[in-house]
Order: structure tokens, then sequence, then C-alpha cells
């Protein structure tokens, strides 16, 4: 089995501040990279570029490999794993999702400017495999302008906006009360919360706010909180900010906390995401 080099096995983060609405981060040998349950506000689309490794969508688990192209919808709880041990490696992009929301319309698949969501979260395409790898390298071009770069991202989510065609993927109603929770979570997420300040904002007793809030939002109240710390840590960091201020401003205990859920939900330091 071939072994991994250090570079390999340590994940890349590309951003650049012209665009402000797409982050890519790519590893080559990502075998020892382990992934907890965890959700994002943007879009995220990756393709599979070797080894094999679980992928898991809401409540979908399924097997892929390269040539795979995954596809998770905004604030989904998701992870991927690699398979054995296995040279897993990938290219996962993030998209800004008003920034896709406006392409929806622009296309005409949305009556307004909201994002809707794709119902096909798994896709074997080579075309849309091939372009997403295509498009990864003009992105990492050092060469290349940041009208090319737009121009390249545009062209592409057109093209997967229209081969995957989305339909709305649940049209359930959120239960208004937990929707209570969730948004008093959101308001105060970088302080210490206490499960019955939670319960108190959305009138609902401890064991049926665990029970059900899992069951809308595919975690527990408690790694909804940390997710979304870990969301606004990682926007700390992309400005540049401090690890040990970002890890005070997010609501953690000390760095060392921070250190270890960051790892948990990104599968990189603080330190290897900031660049």
């Amino acid at each position: 089995m071939p072994q991994a080099t250090p570079s390999d096995a340590q994940p890349s983060f590309w951003r650049d501040p012209a665009l402000p609405f797409i982050e890519v981060r790519a590893i080559a040998d990502g075998r020892k990279v382990r992934y907890g349950r965890h959700a994002h506000s943007t879009f995220s689309i990756g393709a599979v570029t070797g080894g094999r490794s679980t992928y898991l969508n809401g409540e979908t688990l399924e097997q892929v490999s390269a040539g795979a192209v995954v596809v998770i919808n905004p604030e989904v709880v998701h992870a991927c794993n690699p398979a054995a041990d296995e040279p897993w490696a990938y290219r996962m992009f993030y998209l800004d999702t008003a920034w896709l929301a406006k392409r929806q319309h622009d296309l005409g698949f949305t009556a307004d400017e909201g994002f809707r969501p794709f119902a096909q979260t798994l896709t074997w395409q080579p075309e849309l495999f091939d372009g997403l790898n295509a498009l990864y390298a003009v992105l990492v071009d050092p060469e290349a302008t940041a009208l090319r770069k737009e121009s390249a991202a545009v062209a592409y989510f057109t093209k997967l906006q229209q081969s995957l065609n989305p339909a709305p993927v649940d049209a359930r109603e959120p239960n208004p009360r937990l929707a209570r929770a969730a948004e008093f979570i959101d308001g105060n997420y970088t302080r210490a919360l206490r499960l019955e300040e939670i319960c108190a904002a959305a009138d609902l007793s401890p064991s049926y706010l665990i029970r059900a809030f899992r069951e809308q939002y595919g975690m527990t109240p408690h790694a909804y909180v940390v997710n979304r710390r870990i969301e606004f840590s990682r926007a700390q960091l992309r400005r540049g900010h401090a690890i040990a201020d970002v890890a005070a401003e997010a609501g953690f205990a000390d760095q060392a906390h921070l250190q270890r859920a960051f790892r948990q939900f990104v599968a990189a330091t603080p330190g290897q995401y900031r660049g």
C-alpha cells in the first residue's frame, strides 16, 4: 500500500478575497481524516478523486469512490469518512447559499431569490465530475484572473443546476417551537447556554426537545451549539483572527476546546484552516 507523505495527508484550503462566495478544501490522502456529523450554512459539493468512503447525507448512508460527486444542501447533517485504510482523496467546494440562489433565480428555477434545495445528493455523471475538477484547476491557478475564475464558477454551477434540476427535499412544515429553539441558539451560541434556557425559549420539556430537535435538525441541541460555534470560528479565522481570540469569541472554554471541536467538525486544525 502506498505511504502518504506529510503534505499529502494535510488538507489545503483555497480562498480568494476577490471571490468571497466560494472556498475549496482538498486533500490527497485522507485515510486518517474522521468527521463527526455536522452541517454548514453553505451549499457544499465535492469530487471524490481517489479511494472509497462512506457518505452520510441526512438519513442516507452510501458508499462512494473515485468519480462520485456529492451534493450537500445547506444545514443538512452529513459526514464522509474513508473506508478501511485507503488513500481517500477529494476536493470539497463551499458556496455561499445566497450566491447560488441568485444563479437559480437567474436561470428561472425559482420565482424569488430564495435557495431551492437539490433533490439529488449524489451523481456519477462524468461531465459533472470532470467539470468540478476543471473548476478547481482554474481557481488554484495563480495566473488566472478573478474574472476568469468567477466565469468558470458561474458556468459550472449553471451546468449543475440544469443537470440535476432541483426539487424541494421535504415539504413538511418545521415545528415552530423547535424553530424557536434553533433561533434562540443562533442568537446566543457564543455564550454558555443551559438546556433550561433553550427549553424556556421554545416552551418545550427537556426530554421532548432533545428527541424532537434531533429528528428535525439531525443533531442534538448541544451538537447544534457546537456546530454554530465552529461555523463562526471558520469565518473569524478567514478574517485572520488569532486562534486564541477566536476560541474566546466563539464561546469555547479555551483554545484546546476549540482545537478538539474543530478537528471533529472540519477534520483539520484551526491553524491548517487559517493557512
